[in-house]
């Protein structure tokens, strides 16, 4: 094999059969081989550049990837300290001389200073004067821009030839790289998607599963702060689940009518932002602080059960559209799993309420006609009384009858060790969350819930004093509470046509001196004063007449809706 000599200046040289091929074309080789072997993109273009200097000669050599309005994204360096690159305000733009790089081609200068377009160098900036730049294509789209300089001597003919043809192995290499990278990125999206459907197929909270699509979303789109933007009181979009930066802020904002939020809910459709703070629609103070943003729908089908929010910090690379399509794949994903759950739990519902009526109808057919029974007997057994009647039969009427009677005892004890053993929370306040999150099927959303010891604020996560709560109460009382807010919710999905319900818990002092004041307030229609059937709040009125409470349901004081009031001594 023949190879041929390139000459210091670029020329033909000569040939030599034994030597084999100049030392740069080997060099050139094994750079390339380096570059097609490596499938991270950071090490890649590290790679790349390193290869570009020590090819060339070149003292300080970077590679400059830029956006669609020639900002710089991505910027790798050799050469210089990083002292000094951590000095400089921000990598370069392409802007002066380095606007000048064809798209094709190379631009090679003996003085970059001397060149028309030169605007001097920022300060700190070491001195340059030879220059090599050229365009990195890939998929015929500039990736890229090669900057070389400081080679003594400066740059020849074959640095330009090294140089193109290591910019075209590159080009093939990040193209590998990107595919590489693309399958893993969605890969990593398929398996958080199904991680989310595990996770309610077992049957995990459903807060839980929310924070999880927020921080696997995060995680893998690479952004600083992932929020879930969901349907709340009175039928706005709040964000109710938030991971990552500034999450203390952003909880709990609700979003404008205007905005991108509730155009991705209603459209179904997601969006990217460039960046939030410096777009041309004002944002809430919160958001703007931030940089690109990935706007998603959490959709399947018609129905919209929220948004997905992706936002990474001022200043950071804009999210792609292959995120905004993988996100959008795990969001329906997520959403359809979410509406799947929601399904099954209404159904559980459902379930639990088939259960309750078959203990009624057991109720109603064993131990209640059993007891009609017994009354009978009874009911004969004193006539015969009256009459004078001291005969034996009275006494096996009465055998008979307090045999009914404890068969009814044992019966009924059976019935309601069933109800008490039906998957109970162990806490009020746990029972009380309970019910809050069996009702949302039927409102239609989530209704707040407020517990309040002694003026004190209670949330499930105090357990200690969730657990004194229970001792304070009691058991029979603790029923009483949540057959109360079991009705007024019931009654408010039934009846109220509202967007927003309210449910206060008060609690003061203890024992007989205590008491119970339970609230389920609405902005509804009002009360229905043709509705002739009210079997749920009369029970409600028999309920606080036992007890020795009260019981009001009328309209709300200080606006429309209805107010439900029960209140009954602790002891």
């Amino acid at each position: 094999m023949l190879y041929r000599h390139g000459s210091p200046e670029g020329g033909t040289g000569t040939i030599d059969e034994q030597t084999g091929p100049p030392e740069s074309t080997t060099a050139l080789l094994r750079a390339v081989l380096a570059l097609a072997a490596d499938l991270d993109p950071t090490s890649l273009l590290e790679r790349f550049v390193q290869a570009a200097t020590e090819l060339t000669g070149a003292r300080y050599g970077a590679i400059n990837i830029l956006d669609e309005y020639g900002a710089s994204t991505t910027f790798v360096q050799s050469g210089m300290p990083d002292a000094v690159v951590a000095a400089l305000a921000h990598p370069p733009h392409a802007v002066g001389v380095l606007g000048q790089i064809p798209a094709f081609g190379v631009l090679r200068l003996t003085d970059l200073r001397q060149h028309p377009a030169f605007r001097g160098l920022p300060a700190g900036h070491p001195p340059m004067g030879s220059f090599l730049g050229t365009a990195v294509r890939v998929r015929r789209e500039v990736f890229g821009y090669l900057y070389l300089s400081e080679k003594d001597g400066g740059f020849v003919d074959v640095d330009e030839s090294l140089v193109t043809a290591l910019a075209a192995a590159a080009a093939v290499a990040i193209q590998n790289a990107e595919l590489y990278t693309a399958a893993r990125h969605r890969e990593n999206w398929l398996r958080a998607g199904q991680r989310i459907t595990t996770m309610l197929l077992e049957g995990v909270e459903e807060e839980e599963v929310l924070l999880q699509i927020a921080a696997s979303a995060r995680e893998i789109a690479r952004a600083d702060t992932a929020a879930l933007v969901l349907p709340g009181v009175g039928g706005e979009l709040v964000m109710e689940i938030v991971d990552g930066h500034r999450e203390d802020k952003l909880l709990g904002l609700t979003m404008d009518r205007d905005g991108r939020s509730w155009e991705a809910f209603l459209r179904g459709a997601g969006t990217l932002v460039a960046s939030l703070s410096t777009a041309d629609t004002p944002q809430l103070e919160p958001l703007s602080r931030f940089g690109p943003a990935l706007y998603t729908p959490l959709r399947a089908g018609e129905q919209s059960v929220g948004v997905l929010v992706l936002l990474r910090r001022a200043g950071s690379p804009p999210f792609a559209p292959s995120d905004l399509t993988m996100a959008q794949s795990f969001a329906a994903q997520a959403a359809l799993a979410l509406i799947l759950a929601q399904a099954r739990h209404t159904q559980d519902v459902g379930a639990l309420l088939d259960e309750r009526e078959r203990i009624a109808r057991d109720l109603h057919d064993l131990a209640i006609q059993q007891l009609f029974a017994t009354g009978m007997q009874l009911e004969t057994a004193r006539g015969q009384v009256a009459l004078g009647d001291a005969s034996t039969a009275i006494g096996a009427i009465l055998e008979e009858a307090l045999a009914g009677l404890e068969s009814s005892v044992r019966q009924i004890r059976v019935i309601v060790r069933t109800l008490h053993d039906q998957g109970r929370p162990s806490t009020l306040v746990e029972r009380l969350h309970r019910e809050i999150t069996l009702a949302r099927p039927g409102l239609g959303f989530a209704a707040l819930l407020r517990i309040e010891v002694d003026g004190r604020a209670v949330s499930a996560a105090d357990g200690d004093l969730a657990g004194r709560i229970d001792d304070v109460v009691g058991p029979d009382r603790a029923e009483d509470i949540i057959a109360v807010v079991r009705e007024g919710l019931a009654n408010a999905a039934r009846h109220a046509r509202s967007t927003a319900v309210t449910v206060r818990v008060t609690l003061t002092g203890s024992g007989p001196n205590g008491a119970v004041l339970i609230e389920v307030e609405d902005n509804g229609a009002g009360l229905d004063l043709t509705r002739d059937r009210h079997s749920g709040t009369k029970n409600l009125a028999d309920r606080a007449q036992r007890e020795r409470g009260t019981f009001t349901l009328g309209p709300v004081p200080s606006g429309p809706g209805t107010l439900l009031s029960w209140q009954a001594p602790l002891g």
